[in-house]
């Protein structure tokens, strides 16, 4: 990878350049005269200063409004809150000089509907407009398949799913659609998507992960941040948001076992040659920087070591200026910003001051420093870096960096001219019509694992149809973690069709459902068994990871602790209707792929693995009764036990139950009517 600029680089790219030279030149000039800031214009001004005139080049823009700011101005764009912080008084906003606010998962306004969403984000947006220079808020939420912190919005199935697509038209166009309702609401900012390569399914985040191989997440991932952001230059329009490339980088990579606190796999260490970490986890970095100009990078809480002989001393990816600041900063040439995960900096070695220290000099750019129990939050934060540059242990230079790379996404965006919603699009929120491609996406995600004696599709005319297993009727769980609350829910209700509720729309003769098979089962039916996991997301949902007894996303309900088998209820709910219907049909709902025991897959006739589909439940039913075909092929391995993880293709001793890019396809086959 050569470090030199391309002749070819984008105007914008050419732009971000030009402000950073700049801003160097102007530090330097305003450190020899020792000129303070240039005070706001007056009320009534009769020509816009630079920074407010969209006529003019980014860069200068950026230039003159850092020219003007004091340091506390700049520190505080430099932090970022969560909504709850702010909620209560938002004048704190403009009292702190924020830059940015966040809703972490299931932080929503008190009436979680698209007009709430947006008058929130508004009355934000006017506090900050109410400071000295009048610098808009970014506003970022974790919209990783929909904004699925919103009540009504779009569920599409989580990327896992979208890598069996094999579709980067299709992704790009549910990223676009995201963007549209996530834009429409409020939010400018989407922490999206995760360019993982997940090696590891007993990591809780592997859904989050388009698949096992860098190829894959690089052309996924790219489709994705050009669906979020559009061409370059179109960042301002209505339907368009910033997007992040995350987690750099080699989350995916982490060992079993080194996990953070009482997590296995998550927030773990690679330990991995420098060849493999370029080549597995740094490998959709280049494309999503150099091709698609992703916006912003969020740093893994991951630890890296990535020494030839894997014995060197691990160092947390939000500490690595190698990484950060020499690899994609300087290698790659990223211009956007880097912005830290939740209160990941606190997870540095050493006191809060260092911490803060470490990861300012490391090239974090804009910190997620939401405020807990323990009071420290973006307060302290902001505190504690006036401090370090005051002490001369954080370089203004590096402030200004930061800063400069802060306001760039914030004029891109046009929020200096449009600082406020644009509405335009609220009535697409959850609309027919971005509902019908979600119905799409989860058709083309279906794998055909085995499917003996031709058993699918199955003849909605002529079979009446006998329906089993936990998650035949359960929306939550077939939309996963990430909807309405962070780890998701088997209670949660969002808009949308069940798995059953697609099953009865789509087949025309008598739909029996038992969950688990306790009604009697018809000789002559075709039994479907919708089996799987419940919703989790990171940490909790590893493999032998933490067990939650309480979980206030899931109405207090305890959540069972990850193994990637099957529940006793669904085993028996299988082995009923696979000894007594004409035909057996199982379903996984899951995040990645489960253990399937040879005795029971000796009973069954077809195995679909569903992912986790979302709203729209009639895909499933789709391709089960031959409206569309089954076209979907595995985005990662599956094996034929738990003792094989991780095991992906290459493998020099492969040999998995079903082989990277397995999937059946029911194209030509054709029942009598």
């Amino acid at each position: 990878m050569s470090t030199k600029e391309s002749p070819q680089l984008d105007p914008i790219r050419r732009g971000r350049r030009r402000t950073a030279a700049l801003v160097g030149g102007l530090a330097a000039v305003l450190a020899a005269t020792g000129l303070g800031a240039v005070e706001a214009p007056s009320a009534g001004a009769a020509d816009p200063l630079p920074y407010q005139n969209p006529s003019l080049p980014t860069h200068q823009r950026v230039a003159d409004l850092l020219g003007r700011m004091t340091i506390q101005e700049k520190v505080g764009q430099m932090t970022q809150a969560e909504r709850i912080d702010v909620a209560a008084d938002a004048s704190l906003i403009a009292t702190y000089g924020l830059g940015s606010v966040l809703s972490g998962g299931g932080s929503t306004p008190t009436e979680n509907t698209p007009e709430a969403w947006a008058d929130m984000v508004d009355d934000f947006q006017r506090a900050a407009l109410g400071t000295r220079l009048g610098i808009p808020l970014l506003y970022g939420v974790d919209a990783v398949h929909g904004h699925g912190n919103l009540n009504g919005a779009t569920v599409f199935p989580h990327n896992i799913g979208l890598g069996a697509t094999r579709d980067p038209d299709l992704v790009r166009r549910i990223a676009h659609l995201t963007a549209k309702e996530t834009r429409a609401t409020g939010p400018n900012w989407n922490f999206s998507p995760c360019v993982c390569v997940a090696r590891d399914d007993r990591w809780g985040r592997t859904y989050e992960s388009f698949g096992e191989t860098p190829r894959l997440a690089t052309r996924l991932g790219g489709a994705a941040i050009d669906g979020l952001q559009g061409r370059p230059g179109q960042l301002d329009r209505p339907d368009r948001v910033l997007a992040t490339a995350k987690h750099y980088a080699g989350d995916g990579l982490t060992d079993w076992d080194t996990g953070e606190g009482d997590y296995t796999v998550d927030q773990g260490i690679a330990r991995v040659s420098r060849r493999e970490f370029r080549r597995l986890a740094l490998a959709p970095y280049p494309a999503a920087v150099r091709k698609h100009h992703v916006g912003s990078v969020m740093p893994s809480f991951s630890s890296v070591d990535w020494t030839e002989d894997g014995l060197g001393n691990p160092v947390k990816m939000h500490a690595s200026t190698e990484l950060i600041t020499d690899v994609l900063k300087g290698e790659l040439g990223f211009d956007g910003l880097v912005i830290s995960d939740w209160r990941a900096i606190h997870q540095l070695p050493g006191d809060y001051r260092t911490q803060v220290e470490t990861s300012v000099n490391a090239g974090v750019d804009l910190f997620m420093e939401p405020t807990t129990t323990n009071t420290v939050g973006y307060q302290q934060f902001i505190e504690t870096l006036l401090d370090l540059v005051a002490d001369g242990e954080v370089a203004t230079s590096r402030i200004d960096d930061a800063v400069s790379r802060i306001l760039t996404a914030k004029f891109e965006l046009g929020l200096f001219e449009k600082p406020l919603t644009d509405r335009r699009h609220l009535d697409t929120v959850g609309s027919r019509a971005h509902r019908a491609v979600a119905r799409q996406a989860v058709a083309e995600s279906q794998v055909l694992l085995t499917n003996r004696r031709r058993t699918l599709p199955l003849q909605p005319k002529r079979q009446p149809v006998y329906v089993a297993g936990s998650n035949a009727d359960n929306i939550g769980n077939q939309a996963g973690g990430w909807t309405l609350t962070w780890q998701g829910g088997s209670t949660n209700v969002i808009p949308g069709d069940t798995i059953l509720d697609g099953i009865e729309k789509a087949s025309k003769r008598a739909v029996v459902h038992s969950a688990t098979a306790s009604k009697p089962i018809p000789r002559q039916a075709a039994g479907i068994v919708v089996v799987g996991e419940t919703p989790y997301a990171e940490g909790f949902g590893d493999v032998g990871g933490p067990r939650w007894a309480y979980d206030p996303g899931d109405n207090g309900v305890p959540r069972p602790a990850q193994t990637m088998q099957l529940s006793e209820a669904d085993t028996q709910a299988v082995e009923r209707v696979c000894a007594q219907a004409r035909s057996c049909t199982v379903v996984v709902v899951s995040g990645r792929p489960l253990i399937l025991p040879r005795r029971l897959r000796s009973q069954v006739d077809a195995i679909v693995a569903s992912w986790l589909p979302g709203s729209e439940g009639r895909g499933v039913a789709d391709v089960l009764f031959g409206q569309q075909p089954f076209t979907g092929r595995l985005p990662v391995t599956w094996p034929r036990s738990l003792a094989q993880e991780p095991i992906n293709v290459g493998d020099r001793d492969y040999d998995p139950l079903f082989a990277y890019g397995h999937g059946l396809t029911t194209r030509k086959i054709r029942h009598r009517r």
